[in-house]
């Protein structure tokens, strides 16, 4: 794999006991793809159905996953697959990892190679074995490596990537790390740092932090460190170093988002504007064709109507700054009907009111909404309902704290969806990580900060030259 994209592998480059090997999760999106839009019909559920059995249970699954790591990893792009013989030996369910293992047993005439093809079910046994005949590409041919990792990935972080694209050539924005004395906080400011999105300043106990680069051999010989006694301090002194102009946005590391945001919102000392502060998810579903804003689900517990007003302007500032040029924002409650017994409905209202005054601004308001017809077109056209943001929105305003993150944690535990969270309506971006976020999320988390950073910088200027012409 080098810069320009991911190559085939030549023929006569190719030894006897080269191996390869691609691991991916069977998700609802695969069974789409063997049986078309019904597929969320054949849930483990249902497992019984012969389609499901077929497809899953004996293995299909696993035909197709040999074919893709023969197009994307031995011998890559530009080959053809000629002649397989397969044995299916186990089984596959929904939500299991599955490895694919490729290794040359022989090279023959014609370009062709002669492989060994295995499938490991989560348990580390064989599902799938076999040979497969392939031919090595003639010329030297390339995929882009965003395109391969789609493929491989079935859909899954498309969304985020093409945001991490977005935000490449972008100078990377000066970051305080808050108390990184974790594996995964620490590990992914580099990573971040590694894809030039952000430079780290690393705030908090130098001791800790040294031990964790020690222990995950990072080197930490070319980044500011700030050293604090503890997580307390350390997040005041981040805020502080914002407030200074000497970052231009925060990272949560190992620390409690509690401890976090009491400095963040500091009346006196933190970071706050007049805009309500509030938290966002930028979803990526896989079922889903565009990013999904989620919000708030992290700092307003129960909003009144100005709040909600406050999150969707902060949402749609965020979709702008993600080049959502009109989002379409779908507020959520238990009906698609106004019902003075449920709040949020009459919120949802008046909400869409504000819009249509000119109270909010820059995006499509529709609500109240049912989740089912706020996300699904067919929904809304059998309930009758003809909106420009039904069924296909950009954001959804959640009626509370509560609905807000049991949402994002049922797309993301049920759905294979990954998010990354920021905070918005502070003087910088914020990157607001739960503990539990990997590498990726984290690293897309910073992209986005950069993008919500350069989007104010730009809004900026337009003011400055608007007041200056005038």
């Amino acid at each position: 794999m080098v810069g320009d994209g991911v190559h085939g592998i030549l023929y006569g480059h190719i030894r006897k006991g080269d191996t390869a090997r691609m691991t991916r999760r069977l998700t609802l999106l695969d069974l789409r793809f063997f049986t078309g839009d019904d597929a969320a019909a054949l849930a483990p559920e249902n497992a019984t159905s012969e389609l499901y059995q077929s497809l899953i249970a004996h293995g299909m699954w696993g035909t197709a996953l040999i074919t893709m790591a023969v197009a994307t990893r031995l011998p890559g792009p530009g080959s053809r697959l000629l002649h397989h013989e397969l044995d299916y030996v186990g089984d596959v369910g929904l939500g299991d990892m599955v490895s694919v293992e490729l290794e040359v047993l022989e090279k023959q005439d014609g370009r062709r190679v002669l492989l060994s093809c295995c499938c490991l079910g989560p348990d580390g046994a064989p599902v799938v074995t076999g040979k497969a005949l392939v031919e090595c590409p003639e010329h030297d041919v390339s995929a882009p490596e965003d395109v391969v990792a789609a493929l491989e990935a079935s859909g899954r972080r498309r969304q985020l990537r093409r945001l991490l694209n977005q935000a490449r050539g972008i100078p990377a924005l000066r970051t305080a790390v808050v108390h990184p004395v974790d594996a995964l906080s620490l590990g992914g400011a580099i990573a971040a740092a590694g894809h030039g999105l952000i430079i780290p300043v690393l705030v908090g106990p130098e001791r800790r932090i040294r031990d964790v680069a020690e222990a995950e051999e990072i080197d930490l010989d070319r980044i500011e460190l700030v050293p604090t006694e503890h997580s307390h301090a350390a997040a005041a002194t981040a805020v502080a170093l914002a407030r200074e102009g000497r970052v231009g946005a925060l990272m949560k590391g190992a620390l409690h988002t509690d401890e976090f945001m009491s400095a963040v919102v500091g009346r006196d000392s933190g970071l706050r504007t007049g805009r309500r502060m509030s938290h966002a998810w930028v979803m990526d579903v896989p079922t889903y064709p565009r990013p999904l804003i989620i919000t708030d689900s992290a700092l307003n517990i129960r909003p009144d109507l100005l709040t909600k007003a406050d999150i969707v302007r902060n949402a749609i500032d965020l979709a702008h700054a993600l080049d959502v040029q009109r989002p379409r924002v779908a507020i959520l409650s238990a009906t698609e009907e106004v019902n003075p017994q449920i709040q949020s409905t009459l919120d949802a209202a008046a909400l869409c009111k504000m819009a249509e005054r000119g109270q909010i601004r820059g995006g499509d308001l529709d609500g109240p909404l049912g989740f089912d017809n706020a996300i699904s077109e067919a929904a809304a056209k059998t309930k009758g309902i003809n909106s420009p943001v039904a069924g296909k929105p950009d954001v959804l305003l959640a009626p509370d704290l509560e609905s807000a993150n049991m949402l994002g944690k049922q797309l993301h535990y049920l759905a294979d969806a990954e998010a990354a969270g920021i905070v918005l309506g502070a003087r910088v971006p914020v990157v607001l990580t739960s503990r539990a976020d990997d590498l990726f999320s984290r690293v897309a988390s910073s992209a986005i900060a950069l993008l919500l950073d350069r989007h104010h910088k730009a809004a900026h200027r337009d003011v400055t030259h608007t007041e200056v012409g005038n």
